[in-house]
């Protein structure tokens, strides 16, 4: 064991008060009672050749999705949570019954322990590293709720399951050498199987456990930061995350240094050189930079919601070791600007992204339609928002997050109840509780942004107190029942700039970052909700702020009789804009990030974009003078009219285009074309996109091309025109062109395929 600095209290010592958090905590717990659990056990049923007459749920739970049951395990984690957090005996009765029949399906199954919603066979896949969606990353959410019902509510049977898939799980690896081992974890996302391990070996303190819990480190993944290097570019972050979280829960438990190295590492890193003022990270689900670099990076897919789910949990490890108030700090950022902002006040409906590209807007998954791997963090995450806010060593407590709560420290005989309405207020107040007086310590986060300095009273009375940000404020003394603190903790404005390009910044005020409301232009709520996490149609411009070098608070002024609600200030072109906290803006546009200008820098921006879209105007009319034909993809009446054709193929929408792809297949279509002169076939892509993603291009049968996708043109679509050997096309008049995917890869997707006359050569 290591020696800890500071340890978080259990979520049932915590309860939460009247505030933002816990109304977001009661539209979560409300959403967990409404879920069926004959829904959510359907598949599992269905594996094991149990009868179900339930009515699959959709999206990533429907029953031909790879990754289906993937939400049961955070479900169960959510209601174990939710039942720490409140309570609530119903919703525990509701999860202990669903772990009950959990059992029958992992008895009915037969395979030794094997429990999942998927047949054994994706198993063999992913050690054979075919192509498959991450059947490690399911069981993982698994594991993972079997073990919170067993901790947070007691449940036996939900360890007794765990501790079976554990011997199926040993029984399965230890068949392969480890070399095998590691290249199955570089095939596919693997959740943080290491974390779930490690924590089961707490429990049980099974030697097989925490060995189980090593063989699922990742070397690609560890090796790098044991030597301080960042070798994150171009890294899946929601694969990454979960695997450092096992690597500091295993440091926690076997005291091995390399471990405690590996996991500081990455968390500075990430905190300080790819996250975003919000404290999130990620751009379309990947680190697609080098370091610093993240001023290209805002678009409608920054910062997916789990990364920051995830984040927060390593801080939690991370501040345990050494009590630092910038791990606070962070914490406090990210959940501020990273989770509460991510959950719709009317209905409780989770994210998947967080735009942070200018003209978006924010989009919520259906209740049971969706199921994304965000909206299952997200249950979790809103049933243990009173976690973090008070961690306590041998001397006293630390209050690390302003949140209205009520702390029960019953070995101490104490309670604190923490009185606030932070953010709305600047600071806030704790009053002690105890039977008899206790000498303790109570250390208050002063937090980094707390640059104008603090006052503090006990009981009234002013304290000769100078606390700096970015520490603790110790309060050493004997406390009496109904003694009093109360901190003043002015907030102010602050810019967050883009570390490779200062004039792009975002607007703080303390730790809230602000956004602009650009207006509800051509949203509906069709399009603020969806199964799919793309967004629709094309953002809206966002003023440029032309602000000269002026002082910040020059040119932002606080709205009158408007919490939390700011005005620039003769600054915006072609207008000023209102900034609201990013967490109460819903149902409009927004941008957070802004660009800040002279006067001479703007008009050079503004010619600039003109000449650019002359440019596009200008191309579009040649193309449409060289056009034969078309097919508007996604269009089932224009798919049709061009035979569409294929096998394992599917379609969506993103960013406001539709595609076609084939994950292991193909697909084709009918184009016609001109007889008598040479072809060109153009093709639209997302220049974004990730994964295997190789595949030919075929007409009439004859391959003109292979087409690799893995961010081409981060963060736009681009076109490629593939010349067609005269040939190919002379005396006919249609083709047939046909996409067809590469061993263990995907074809497409496809956002435009088009029949062009070729350019005039000169």
């Amino acid at each position: 064991m290591i020696p800890i600095k500071a340890r978080p209290f259990d979520l049932k010592r915590v309860r939460l008060l009247d505030g933002p958090f816990k109304d977001a905590m009661e539209r979560d717990r409300a959403y967990l009672h409404a879920l069926e659990s004959d829904r959510l056990l359907h598949t599992f049923r269905v594996n094991a050749g149990l009868p179900s007459s339930a009515e699959p749920l959709g999206g990533w739970e429907e029953p031909n999705v790879e990754v289906r049951g993937h939400t049961l395990g955070h479900y169960l984690s959510a209601c174990a949570m939710m039942y720490a957090s409140t309570g609530d005996e119903k919703l525990k009765a509701k999860a202990d019954a669903i772990v009950a029949e959990l059992a029958k399906c992992q008895k009915a199954l037969g395979s030794g322990g094997y429990l999942s919603a998927f047949p054994e066979e994706f198993i063999d896949r992913v050690e054979a590293r075919k192509r498959v969606w991450a059947p490690y990353y399911t069981l993982h959410k698994i594991y993972a709720g079997l073990l919170d019902m067993y901790v947070h509510c007691g449940n036996e049977q939900a360890l007794e399951i765990a501790r079976g898939m554990a011997a199926w799980t040993k029984r399965r690896t230890d068949r392969l050498d480890k070399n095998r081992v590691q290249r199955m974890l570089d095939a596919t996302e693997q959740g943080g199987m290491n974390d779930a391990l490690a924590n089961l070996y707490s429990v049980t303190g099974d030697p097989d456990h925490l060995a189980l819990s090593r063989r699922f480190n990742q070397n690609s993944y560890n090796e790098p930061l044991a030597r301080r290097e960042d070798h994150l570019k171009g890294l899946h972050v929601n694969s990454f995350i979960p695997n450092m979280i096992g690597t500091a829960r295993q440091y926690k438990l076997t005291g091995e240094q390399v471990f405690h190295d590996i996991v500081t590492f990455f968390w500075d890193q990430v905190t300080g050189t790819r996250c975003y003022a919000t404290g999130g990270t990620s751009h379309h689900e990947h680190w697609r930079t080098e370091p610093n670099v993240l001023s290209r990076e805002l678009g409608p897919t920054t910062q997916e919601t789990c990364c920051t789910y995830n984040m927060l949990k390593l801080t939690r490890h991370v501040f345990s070791w050494k009590a630092d108030p910038r791990h606070a700090d962070y914490y406090e950022r990210a959940l501020f600007n990273g989770i509460l902002p991510t959950q719709n006040p009317e209905d409780g409906m989770m994210m998947y992204f967080v735009p942070l590209g200018s003209g978006w807007y924010k989009k919520f998954n259906l209740p049971r339609d969706s199921f994304w791997c965000c909206t299952g963090t997200g249950m979790e995450s809103f049933a243990k928002l009173g976690d973090s806010i008070y961690f306590h060593d041998n001397q006293g407590a630390f209050v690390n997050l302003f949140i209205a709560s009520e702390l029960k420290w019953p070995e101490k005989g104490v309670c604190i109840r923490q009185e606030t309405r932070f953010p709305e207020q600047q600071g806030t107040s704790l009053v002690i509780a105890t039977e008899k007086p206790l000498e303790m310590v109570l250390r208050i986060r002063i937090p980094y942004w707390a640059t104008r300095g603090v006052t503090v009273k006990i009981n009234g009375q002013q304290q000769p107190v100078s606390a700096k940000p970015a520490s603790y404020l110790v309060l050493k003394r004997t406390w009496k029942d109904g003694d009093r603190v109360d901190v003043d903790l002015p907030m102010s404005l602050h810019l967050h700039r883009m570390p490779d390009d200062p004039s792009v910044a975002a607007i703080v005020y303390g730790p809230l970052v602000l956004a602009g409301e650009l207006g509800t232009e051509n949203l509906t709520r069709e399009m603020t909700h969806g199964a799919s996490q793309g967004l629709e149609g094309d953002p809206v411009r966002a003023p440029d702020l032309v602000v000269n070098g002026k002082d910040l608070n020059a040119w932002v002024q606080p709205v009158a009789e408007a919490p939390l609600t700011f005005r620039t200030v003769g600054v915006g072109r072609p207008e000023d804009v209102t900034l609201v906290a990013f967490y109460r803006l819903f149902g409009q546009r927004y941008a957070v990030y802004w660009n800040l200008l002279t006067e001479e820098k703007w008009r050079a921006r503004e010619a600039e974009r003109e000449a650019r879209e002359a440019r596009e105007a200008a191309r579009r009319k040649i193309l449409q003078e060289r056009m034969i034909d078309s097919v508007e993809i996604g269009n089932r009446a224009s798919e049709h009219e061009h035979n569409l054709q294929g096998e394992r193929t599917g379609a969506g929408r993103h960013m406001g285009k539709s595609w076609r792809h084939a994950p292991g297949g193909w697909f084709s279509y009918d184009l016609r074309v001109s007889p008598d002169q040479p072809m060109t076939l153009m093709c639209t892509w997302w220049g974004d996109e990730s994964g295997q993603r190789t595949f030919d291009i075929l007409v009439d049968g004859r391959k003109i091309a292979t087409q690799t996708l893995l961010h081409n043109k981060p963060g736009e679509f681009f076109d490629v025109e593939y010349e067609i050997p005269p040939p190919l096309t002379r005396d006919k008049k249609k083709v047939t062109v046909k996409f067809q995917a590469h061993p263990a890869n995907t074809a497409g997707g496809v956002f435009g395929c088009a029949m062009l006359k070729q350019k005039n050569k000169e």
